[in-house]
């Protein structure tokens, strides 16, 4: 049985998951959780993610949520090799550290600049500044570790979720340029690993047409979390 991964097209920690997927030639299947019309916050679902989020993988009956905790169990279990996820400690700790990073820092302020796509206020100076401090840190990490890729000099499971939560602002047009180990990064990533680019493209795509034609969400309590009011 395949493992199955409930996910929304265009969401960039389920599209870290399955650059993973995709990385460890995992036979899966994707299982579309209708966030437009409140499915996540139906019962059926909340038995598998009580938090009624995505991506919630399915491996044979083991329910993982969180999309670090993810990453880190499918390259435990299915990688051939340690060239993903490192075994040893202080190799580990690194892509520990960008992978929380990544969830504390940098897609945390990149998502919060983007959410008004979804909500009904305006990006403020505030938010820029948080997003453009994130980035600027991840330039200095590269700068300090002076690799390749995100935590190595090849491509482990931190790059996904960096990369997906980078995608954001390439569909909506911001200019990374002012950080040039962040955009020499991310086009290393696309250019020499095609095959996962093109898992990650569509949802940027996806991501740039909401820009442009916010989805109406208003008929939904609360579109991102159950435990949130508008």
């Amino acid at each position: 049985m395949p493992i199955l991964l409930y996910s929304v097209s265009d969401s960039p920690p389920t599209l870290a998951v399955r650059l993973a997927l995709e990385a460890l030639g995992l036979e899966h299947e994707l299982v579309d959780v209708d966030f437009a019309n409140g499915e996540h916050l139906k019962e059926d679902y909340a038995k598998k993610n009580p938090q009624r989020e995505v991506p919630t993988l399915d491996d044979n009956g083991f329910l993982l949520s969180e999309s670090v905790a993810i990453l880190q169990y499918l390259a435990d279990k299915y990688s051939k090799d340690d060239k993903l996820y490192p075994r040893d400690p202080q190799k580990r700790a690194i892509v520990n550290h960008r992978l929380f990073f990544n969830l504390t820092t940098y897609y945390r302020y990149i998502s919060d600049h983007m959410a008004p796509i979804f909500y009904a206020y305006k990006r403020t100076p505030d938010t820029l500044k948080k997003m453009k401090n994130g980035l600027s840190v991840f330039n200095t990490l590269l700068e300090r570790e002076g690799t390749k890729y995100a935590a190595a000099d090849h491509v482990t499971i931190a790059d996904f979720p960096l990369v997906t939560a980078t995608a954001c602002l390439e569909a909506i047009h911001f200019n990374i340029s002012s950080y040039p180990l962040v955009a020499k990064w991310y086009d290393t990533f696309k250019n020499e690993n095609p095959q996962l680019w093109a898992v990650v493209q569509p949802g940027m795509m996806e991501v740039r047409a909401f820009e442009q034609n916010p989805p109406d969400l208003s008929h939904i309590a609360h579109p991102i979390h159950p435990t949130l009011k508008n």
